[in-house]
């Protein structure tokens, strides 16, 4: 089966703690709600401590265009991308030796936050040494779901290619998204919880000679995924494309909507393929923010400390959108034993679920 052998951070350069963004929080929404200390409890309830930007909080207390904030992201999507790529590749806690670019034979990119045509790959194919045969494979619009979609689609094109050595790299720069004129209940709650992140993992067909090159005694084999998507529940997640720019779409149901929904998807899923939750070693989920997390653990019977890294990675760096599950994803695979079994979920637009179950082998 194919598996993951590599997986790599780009952090973004400018860390702020929670408290100073709800202070800018509090200036810039405090004529719009007259309950504004009550609703700026958001920052404090979702136990994010810091988060990191590509831009210093300076640079929103002013009015940019969509073409500024959108040249800022290609800007450092083509930096950070490409870090993410050199370190994945290079990375010695996962890989005995290098792997060349060149030998990549397909780059899946994943975001939702910023447009780039060409792609943002083909822009830091011609910064990094590639081979000009690489497939590209550009994936936009998925959201927080983006990141283990791309997980899933890279398994499916190593099973069709099964020498193939694929890249997922998504970026995710939320906060070039951030509309300052934007007074609604979304943009305040999005603002205490979005935050910018680059990731890059490395999966690996298996006729693609990753033995010589892997370094753990087990690394997560991808068994099978599941995408589902909820008829008629577009206005749940997502954005509305207005002249300066991308609006957060943001339902404060969604937490019902996963105690509901996702505990039939999974357990359709790990029926299909002979399992049940309490089989599960890991859950490797994105953590949306700490009420989903609170969500996932009342809808599947989990015990709390399986939602725990997945907590950890949101204190430290926030919601990254589809970046969040590679650093949750990372920490397991820095620990995790051979014959673990782990599930990985994340949920973003449509509304949508993608569910992974890896095996460590």
């Amino acid at each position: 089966m194919p598996r993951i052998i590599s997986i790599a951070e780009s952090v973004p350069p400018y860390s702020i703690e929670q408290e100073k963004v709800m202070d800018f929080a509090e200036k810039l929404f405090k004529e719009s709600f007259k309950d504004i200390h009550r609703l700026l409890s958001v920052f404090q309830n979702g136990q994010i401590e810091k988060r990191h930007f590509a831009r210093d909080l300076d640079w929103f207390e002013v009015d940019h265009t969509f073409e500024e904030k959108n040249d800022a992201y290609i800007e450092s999507a083509v930096k950070l991308g490409a870090e993410a790529i050199t370190s994945c590749l290079k990375n010695g806690d996962f890989l005995k030796n290098e792997i060349h670019l060149e030998d990549i034979d397909a780059i899946f990119t994943i975001s939702s936050t910023g447009l780039s045509t060409p792609s943002i790959d083909a822009r830091i194919m011609n910064v990094l040494p590639s081979s000009q045969y690489t497939k590209r494979i550009p994936i936009w619009g998925l959201g927080c779901a983006g990141g283990a979609a791309g997980l899933s689609r890279a398994y499916e094109y190593c099973l069709a290619y099964p020498k193939a050595k694929v890249l997922v790299l998504s970026i995710e720069l939320c906060s070039l998204t951030f509309q300052r004129n934007d007074r609604s209940k979304s943009n305040l709650i999005g603002t205490s919880l979005f935050a910018d992140g680059v990731a890059c993992a490395l999966v690996c067909g298996d006729d693609s000679g990753y033995e010589k090159v892997i370094k753990k005694n087990a690394a997560p084999n991808i068994v099978g995924t599941q995408s589902t998507t909820m008829p008629d529940s577009e206005d749940v997640m997502g954005w509305d494309v207005k002249n300066e720019g991308l609006y957060v779409v943001f339902s404060k149901d969604i937490p019902t909507i996963i105690e509901s929904w996702l505990q039939p998807n999974v357990l359709r899923f790990l029926n299909t393929n002979g399992l049940d939750v309490r089989d599960l070693d890991h859950f490797i989920a994105h953590p949306g923010g700490k009420k989903v997390i609170d969500a996932y653990v009342s809808a599947l019977k989990l015990p709390e400390d399986m939602t725990k890294t997945s907590l950890d990675v949101l204190k430290e760096f926030g919601n990254m959108s589809s970046v969040t599950i590679f650093y949750v994803l990372k920490r397991f695979m820095e620990s995790a034993k051979e014959g673990d079994l782990g599930l990985g979920a994340a949920l973003g637009p449509g509304f949508s679920s993608e569910l992974l179950l890896m095996r460590w082998e």
